[in-house]
């Protein structure tokens, strides 16, 4: 009777979205999948395909103008687009043009990074097979991979990339290279009745298998959604969200006071419109996101110089806060490459060292690029040994079914030898281990309990003789050599370093010894436990120091609970199966040699091997988290310095302290000078840095409220003791504003007094002299309209305001002291302040 060549179904289709298909065997899949060793017949894949949808990644297509408009929907967007409203209403075409041009300028900087996780995505899709060799109706062809179901039958032969989550049915044995999905650096060997996964490359070897799961079902589709689903919003961004909910506060309060007590007192009702219309202006922190979204731009020009690229800005700021740092084994902690340890010598013979090292490597070849033959001849010519004599006659490979390599050499005495390594049990089975067996499966099971790869080596002399076994080669990927240095200096800034690998516990304990991390690492299968509980969970992985037989989703879980625990977390990787967690992570770096896949997912891109050049990051990164604090100190203090004062003057006096005009100047001169902070000297904390938004409007308050009051009895002097002209006045309330304005930077930049170390840039320096000579020369000349001060009122001015700096510096001080202190006896209060941070992140 013929064979059935292929099944037609119709019925339903099978469940391949559970996990208990993997622990079927061959028999009871294809019986679960409704199909046989033949395959199926077309009209049944085609049904079936419309069941599962096409094997593909499936890409979300958004519309691109859609997508940008979105960056002009939120709080800070709604603050500019008012104060542009605003000055086009007043009809202030200049400045309604530089509002413009930062209100596009931080929409294209957000759209922009939008494109990462599509980057991500589409690294992902080209790692895939295009097409598949088929059986179909009875016989084989080619078709695209996008069209494969569950319980087709494939060819899978020397370089194919698998193209979906396989069972092996027959054939020979494959080498299995799949080092991008589990970052594994040797090639896997997998025989009947084993797994292979959709994206890995076939080594050696040919076989058929049976296609289990397809899309986003396979191993690498679960990656790939991964990716997609992952990423959350910088602290970055919510800190300049809550600054900006703050502040609008603080507008809208003082600006219709100020505007309903001028009208009820019969001020002009559309002057008062006017002017009001020109503070909310100057109130809105229009250059907030950009000078900061540029102060990291520099910096990440910085890290560029240190073989760090930066592919997502906000990570800057999130890499210098991050208190606990993932990191994958392979090629990041490790070299990624085979080095020969000290080897087992069978006793009781003449074998030595150096003899196993020259058996080993005249059993091998260097024109093959086989990883563990590379290996022996590194360690062969590292001892100073020669083949030099010795003439090799033929060679056997390494093949999955013998699991050894042969050669047959002649000798410099012209003796015929035979030398083999490979699988230790296959090589002692060659021959008689005498006296050493027992010393030699002692052996192999010591270098497998440290996660060494053992290597046997035997020989034979003569055509007639017997085999020798010589003793075991262990391998094993060593850490690199700045490794545990580097993680020392990490724990010096308070960065606890993870290990998570796909490799076995044995090898991962070994590495985390030889670099200092600890010894509790976890087997993350735990994690795949439907019934754990969570809290008990979060509490294991942030005690833990490593994690090892880790699958992506383990790796996206991690980084998940550490979050939920209140952790900055960076991740480091290189491979596909590292992307979910580089996505996830609040700082994700692809390390040097990472997959496209891995970098397009990446924060940070690594130009460098290791991990020191992260050391560097992480200090650069919290300088420039120092100069972004510095900033949101500044021009919250100012913004309540200006306008509580102005509101002060016209509800106190029912007068005008300041022009329209000026108001504008203050804000251009100012902001725009001041950017020049990026630039600045910045100490280096030891410890983490996040952004602490209770402790930024507190110290900002103290210092505006402050200068309230330097201001306010400025006036009241000029006013109500010298009963000055109101030009005057006015000439000299800016003058001082100005001044005093520029001089807070020189308070905020600093938490100890603001003359101690790191001094301040000559660049900012240079940028705040320029910007007050030039105030100071249009009060002198009267530029522009203002009142002409004489040299003595300018000197007053200047006087005046540089004494204040030093009492604001002691506010500081004592405010920075109180803070810390009711920090660490752990006391809270309800007051305004605290009130205010927490309804400005309530929507955060």
């Amino acid at each position: 009777m013929e064979t059935q060549p292929h099944l037609d179904t119709g019925g339903p289709s099978p469940d391949v979205t559970g996990a208990d298909i993997d622990d079927l065997d061959v028999t009871q899949l294809l019986g679960t999948l409704t199909t046989s060793a033949e395959g199926l017949s077309g009209q049944e894949a085609e049904r079936r395909l419309s069941v599962f949808g096409p094997n593909e990644i499936p890409e979300k297509r958004h519309n691109p103008l859609l997508q940008l408009l979105v960056y002009f929907w939120g709080p800070i967007p709604w603050m500019i687009e008012v104060a542009l409203i605003l000055s086009l209403v007043v009809r202030d075409w200049s400045d309604a043009a530089i509002i413009g041009l930062l209100l596009v300028a931080n929409g294209l900087i957000g759209f922009w990074e939008e494109h990462q996780a599509g980057n991500a995505i589409a690294a992902l899709k080209e790692k895939l097979a295009a097409t598949a060799h088929v059986k179909r109706d009875g016989s084989w062809g080619d078709v695209p991979a996008c069209e494969l179901v569950p319980g087709d039958v494939v060819l899978v032969r020397l370089g194919d990339v698998v193209p979906a989550d396989t069972r092996i049915l027959s054939g020979s044995d494959l080498l299995i290279d799949q080092s991008t999905l589990t970052g594994e650096s040797l090639p896997v060997t997998r025989s009947s009745g084993d797994s292979l996964y959709s994206g890995s490359v076939a080594v050696k070897g040919e076989a058929h298998a049976v296609v289990t799961r397809t899309g986003t079902q396979t191993y690498f589709g679960r990656t790939a959604e991964l990716v997609e689903t992952a990423g959350n919003v910088s602290h970055f961004q919510q800190a300049v969200i809550r600054v900006g909910r703050f502040l609008i506060m603080i507008a809208v309060v003082l600006v219709v006071a100020m505007f309903v007590v001028g009208v009820l007192r019969g001020n002009d009702f559309v002057q008062m419109l006017q002017f009001a219309l020109v503070v909310t202006v100057a109130a809105v922190p229009v250059a907030l996101p950009t000078v900061l979204s540029v102060t990291m731009a520099i910096g990440a020009s910085r890290l560029a110089g240190e073989h760090a690229v930066v592919s997502h800005l906000p990570a800057i700021e999130e890499i210098g806060g991050i208190d606990v740092l993932c990191s994958d084994k392979t090629g990041t902690l490790t070299r990624n490459e085979l080095h020969v340890r000290d080897p087992f010598v069978m006793p009781g013979g003449d074998d030595t060292s150096r003899s196993l090292l020259l058996d080993a490597a005249l059993a091998s070849n260097a024109d093959n690029g086989d990883p563990i033959d590379v290996a022996v001849l590194d360690a062969f010519a590292a001892g100073g040994l020669s083949t030099d004599g010795w003439t090799v006659d033929d060679f056997v490979p390494f093949d999955p079914v013998s699991k050894r390599t042969e050669a047959t050499v002649t000798s410099p005495a012209g003796d015929t030898v035979q030398v083999s390594k490979g699988a230790p049990q296959v090589i002692l089975g060659l021959g008689s281990g005498g006296d050493g067996t027992r010393e030699y499966e002692g052996a192999v099971a010591e270098f497998a309990s440290k996660g060494f790869r053992s290597l046997g080596v035997a020989r034979k002399t003569g055509a007639d003789g017997a085999w020798h076994v010589c003793g075991v080669l262990p391998l094993s990927d060593p850490p690199r050599e700045d490794c545990a240095a580097t993680i020392a200096e990490a724990q010096k800034l308070n960065v606890k370093v993870k290990m998570v690998t796909g490799d076995a516990l044995a090898i991962a304990r070994e590495v985390s010894d030889e670099v200092g991390l600890g010894p509790d690492i976890v087997d993350a299968s735990v994690l795949s436990d439907a019934d754990a509980d969570e809290t008990g969970l979060k509490s294991m992985v942030e005690a833990a120091d490593g994690f090892a037989q880790v699958f992506p989703e383990h790796k996206h879980k991690i980084v998940e609970l550490l979050q939920q625990a209140g952790h900055l977390v960076g991740m480091t990787g290189d491979g596909v199966n590292d992307a979910p967690a580089l996505k996830q992570a609040d700082a994700g770096i692809a390390v040097s040699g990472a997959t496209d896949a891995a970098r397009a997912a990446a924060d940070i891109v690594l130009l460098s091997p290791g991990l020191s050049v992260i050391v560097t990051a992480i200090r650069q990164s919290r300088q420039i988290f120092e100069r972004m604090t510095s900033y949101s100190i500044y021009r919250i203090a100012e913004t309540i310095r200006v306008l509580f004062f102005v509101v002060l003057a016209i509800m106190v006096f029912d007068y005008f302290p300041v022009t329209a005009l000026m108001i504008v100047l203050l804000a251009l001169l100012n902001d725009g000078a001041i950017i020049s902070i990026a630039y600045d000297n910045a100490e280096t904390s030891i410890t983490p840095k996040g952004w602490n938004l209770r402790r930024v409007l507190t110290i900002a308050t103290v210092l505006g409220l402050t200068g309230v009051v330097e201001s306010f009895l400025l006036l009241a002097f000029t006013k109500l003791g010298l009963h000055l002209g109101d030009g005057e006045i006015q000439s000299i309330i800016y003058l001082k504003l100005s001044i005093a304005g520029h001089l807070t930077i020189f308070v905020a930049r600093r938490h100890g007094p603001l003359w101690s170390r790191p001094y301040p840039s000559r660049i900012l320096l240079g940028a705040v002299i320029g910007t007050q000579l030039v105030a100071t020369t249009i009060v002198k000349t009267g530029l522009l309209g203002f009142h002409a001060l004489p040299w003595a009122w300018i000197g007053i001015v200047w006087v005046y305001t540089l004494v204040w700096m030093f009492a604001i510096d002691a506010m500081k001080l004592l405010t920075y002291r109180v803070i810390d202190r009711r920090t660490a006896d752990g006391i809270r209060s309800n007051s305004f302040l605290d009130l205010a941070s927490k309804s400005a992140g309530a929507a955060g």
